[in-house]
């Protein structure tokens, strides 16, 4: 325990974050070995430690990664910008046309020779961001142009979110809304803001008119039957019922770790409801606590944002806190019934996968942005400190 508590003081960077981290980590293995159960036992013999193990590891490479991040001068991030977006689109076309199909819809790439899947669109969302987070500091100057500054920043956010649309509307709305949110806190002026809305809206719309005509290519259909039955609660679906069965089931303090019902009857119960089994496990107390460290996590990034010394470290961080925190948001709001379902996980807590991986880069790269932040304010207290004694001295 006294090597923990050490390792905790001698970490750089936003510490609140740190230990963020360890505590939905450890949300995660508990809720993924319980709600993986049944699905080991159809498809593993019941050997439920197989999913714990897999979990574990894709924990241990995502912090991995994490780390490396988080020891990279953040500012170099922004040389990567446009290469990263570069990247995305061809990868991010080739998926809509070619990728794995899984669920009646191409989100994935499979890598050859080891046959895990790549979804393409948490690449994209970490480039994008990165790439508006490099824009809009490196062009306030003259942020209030239309042709030299708003255009180029509008046009990839309508294309790296049309692209990811036809088979992921609730991430392409997602990042829409996180792109949108970055262009207040760039000072770009409102009526290009708006302008921005109107075309997200109409690229929106174009994209589900052609997905009546091709179904195979843009998930029309499934976004008109998850809206209907949203907004009448007499066809209710069952994934949702079930769901609120194990938020009632778990009332104040849970039924206990690994005691969930409901896990034998959610569908992914494992991913996209595994708040719902955390609720009926540890209550509402263990709910709550899980909102708040999502919330936590917010308000340390604002923190972040307002002693970082430089525009892109303080854009960089909130873009990427943002994404994961309305994600997260969006995933709770869907186990109790807010929103319409969106297929969204829970970030560091679902089932791992390229999902988990990429919000560890995420959160490596604001803990970069955060020890710098840090750095800067000890040599600036230091150097104010010099200045005192230099001036007492004479």
């Amino acid at each position: 325990m006294t090597n923990v508590i050490q390792l905790y003081h001698q970490l750089r960077g936003d510490r609140a974050i740190w230990l963020i981290v360890a505590l939905l980590s450890l949300f995660s293995l508990l809720a993924v070995y319980s709600a993986a159960g049944s699905m080991a036992f159809k498809l593993r013999e019941g050997n439920t430690e197989y999913y714990l193990v897999q979990q574990f590891m894709f924990l241990s490479s995502g912090l991995l990664l994490m780390w490396l991040c988080y020891r990279l001068d953040y500012q170099k991030y922004a040389r990567l910008a446009p290469y990263l977006i570069a990247l995305s689109v061809p990868l991010l076309i080739y998926t809509m046309f070619f990728g794995t199909e899984m669920n009646e819809a191409r989100r994935w790439i499979t890598i050859p020779w080891i046959d895990k899947t790549f979804q393409t669109s948490d690449f994209a969302e970490i480039a994008l961001i990165l790439f508006l987070a490099k824009s809009l500091a490196t062009k306030q100057e003259y942020i209030k142009d239309f042709k030299s500054a708003f255009l180029p920043i509008i046009l990839p956010v309508i294309l790296i979110c049309g692209l990811i649309a036809p088979a992921n509307l609730s991430t392409a709305a997602l990042l829409f809304v996180t792109s949108i949110t970055l262009m207040f806190i760039g000072r770009i002026s409102l009526k290009y803001v708006f302008l921005l809305i109107m075309s997200g809206l109409l690229t929106g719309f174009a994209i589900y008119k052609i997905g009546l005509a091709n179904p195979e290519f843009v998930r029309s259909k499934t976004w008109e039957t998850r809206v209907k039955t949203f907004l009448n609660s007499s066809d209710e679906v069952y994934q949702i019922q079930q769901s609120k069965i194990a938020i009632a089931s778990g009332k104040v303090f849970g039924v206990g770790p690994g005691n969930s019902i409901q896990r034998n009857h959610l569908p992914y119960a494992y991913a996209d409801c595994i708040y719902a089994i955390i609720c009926e496990e540890y209550g509402v107390i263990g709910g709550l606590l899980v909102l708040w460290l999502y919330l936590w996590l917010l308000i340390r990034c604002i923190h972040i944002v307002t002693k970082s010394p430089r525009a892109f470290g303080a854009i960089l961080a909130m873009g990427l806190c943002l994404n994961l925190v309305v994600q997260a948001f969006a995933n709770i709001s869907v186990s109790v019934q807010l929103v319409p379902a969106t297929g969204l996980t829970l970030p560091l807590i679902s089932m791992g996968g390229t999902s988990l991986l990429f919000t560890s880069i995420s959160l490596g790269i604001i803990l970069s942005v955060s020890r710098n932040a840090e750095q800067a304010e000890a040599e600036r207290i230091e150097l104010k400190a010099m200045e005192a004694k230099n001036e007492s001295s004479n």
